[in-house]
């Protein structure tokens, strides 16, 4: 049975990813800032107070886990180093506890694929890229720490969230750029990150994934 932390675990792909890691018979440690406040209860999960950014509050709950899952995210488009800091924290807590797979959720829209249309390109340039900004520098400025790294990293760039049924079809690409990013449900994307945390050809890898 693997052992797996996720940090974000309160947003909406982050209680995808505890809810089918449980079902798939994980034991699954969650690290939230108010543990009064996450109501989930189940025999394999462990609920830790802590905060990413303040690496004692999470350290020791590091210890003995095969792999990390990082759902953060923040919902205000103000200057942020939530995935940045938080990432490097996470990462020291790693280190010393010898633990080597991470994957971390960035965005598909933080960079324009070469080969997209005008119009793709006029929207994430021009409106998606403008409205995120601060949060999308962040996400680089963790992509490159990550590529750094000496860990089993892989970075997912997921387009347009939304709500629905897990469906399992889907497409993904490694290291390439995925064609037609549109959307992908949450459910979807914990599927992907779930059955992948063992392939070895996402390890040290960005990931596209979309219907």
């Amino acid at each position: 049975m693997k052992e797996l932390i996720v940090f974000g675990a309160t947003g909406g792909t982050g209680q995808q990813v505890v809810h089918q890691a449980l079902i798939d018979g994980f034991e699954v440690t969650v690290v939230v800032r108010n543990k009064k406040e996450y109501i989930l209860e189940h025999p394999h999960l462990v609920v830790i107070q802590g905060d990413v950014l303040k690496p004692g509050t999470f350290n020791e709950a590091m210890n003995g886990k095969d792999a990390v899952v990082s759902c953060l995210g923040t919902r205000d488009r103000k200057p942020t180093t939530i995935y940045s800091e938080g990432v490097t924290n996470i990462m020291r807590a790693m280190q010393n506890a010898a633990v080597k797979r991470i994957v971390c959720l960035s965005a598909g829209a933080i960079e324009i694929p070469p080969d997209a249309s005008f119009m793709m390109k006029f929207v994430i340039k021009n409106i998606l890229q403008r409205l995120f900004k601060y949060g999308y520098a962040d996400m680089r400025l963790m992509e490159k720490i990550l590529y750094n790294s000496n860990l089993d990293w892989t970075v997912i760039r997921p387009p347009r969230l939304i709500s629905g049924e897990k469906k399992v079809k889907y497409r993904s690409s490694i290291n390439e750029f995925l064609p037609n990013l549109l959307s992908i449900s949450r459910a979807d994307l914990a599927h992907y990150i779930l059955h992948h945390l063992d392939d070895e050809k996402t390890f040290k890898s960005k990931v596209e994934i979309s219907y």
